[in-house]
């Protein structure tokens, strides 16, 4: 039987982030990627003066209610930006419609650049660490990683030391494999850290600036994606990381494009590296 894979998260109509990134990208590593959205906005909240927002949080029992009764399951569960009331109905979820062995890949999408996403509040990422426990992933990055450990931000102030230290704690939590994201040692470079409670291992590329707005749910997509085709949590980080790069190179020279990144230009590469 194929893989199916489910993503619960919002759709942004405009911006190239969240669900109208991760439909295209786990299915172009082979996977059939069914979708929950969590919310629908019209464009994603960085850079435009407003948008419309319409949650969905109703939905969710009524749409488990139905996967039930037409015995549709799932391989893996990959969650994004979701909202407080919504962690118990995905916990709901993942427990009534995983095949066995299923894998629950969390995103735990809090905030970035030290700052809670608009809209959360100081007690969203102690509901968060509820979809951590039990994860067989968490993507989370420095910002997100600090904010699940009731830790002060520290920006770029960091060594291998505090990094390796916070894995571990991140693991606590109750995650079986941690891949931290944005991690940077030296100027000009910039990669992942993946511990697994036994060995900690590092992928980085060179840091090429530009559009960035989008590249954490490209990350976290192409990294679930190539994580059902058999690839290593290592393995799965670096196709994931290269392929941001990819999308960066293509994006970078268009300042009209500056809502995120031209992914559908990078395609072609992606599905080259399976």
């Amino acid at each position: 039987m194929d893989k199916r894979l489910l993503t619960i998260q919002d759709i942004s109509c405009v911006g190239q982030c969240s669900l109208t990134v991760a439909l295209p990208l786990i299915s172009a590593c082979g996977i059939e990627a069914g979708i929950l959205p969590s919310s629908v906005l019209s464009n994603h909240t960085a850079g435009f003066s407003g948008w419309t927002f319409c949650d969905l949080t109703d939905q969710m029992p009524l749409i488990l209610d139905r996967w039930k009764k037409e015995n549709i399951d799932f391989d893996a569960f990959y969650t994004g930006y979701v909202s407080k009331t919504q962690i118990p109905h995905i916990l709901d979820i993942m427990n009534q419609v995983a095949r066995p062995g299923a894998l629950r890949i969390i995103d735990p999408v809090l905030g970035d650049n030290g700052k809670l996403y608009a809209g959360f509040d100081d007690e969203f990422p102690n509901e968060m660490k509820k979809l951590v426990n039990g994860a067989d992933v968490i993507l989370p990055n420095i910002t997100e990683a600090c904010l699940l450990l009731g830790i002060p931000y520290v920006g770029s102030d960091y060594d291998q030391a505090f990094i390796e230290k916070t894995l571990k704690e991140l693991l606590a939590l109750g995650a079986k494999n941690v891949v931290l994201t944005g991690v940077s040692f030296e100027e000009g470079k910039i990669g992942v850290a993946c511990y697994d409670g036994n060995k900690i291992e590092y992928y980085f590329n060179e840091y090429i600036g530009g559009p960035q707005h989008g590249t954490g749910d490209i990350f976290s997509s192409v990294f679930s994606g190539a994580l059902l085709r058999g690839k290593s949590i290592l393995e799965a980080a670096a196709i994931a990381a290269d392929f941001i790069v990819e999308t960066i190179k293509v994006s970078i020279d268009d300042k009209d494009h500056w809502y995120g990144v031209k992914f559908e230009k990078a395609i072609p590469y992606l599905v080259s590296r399976f």
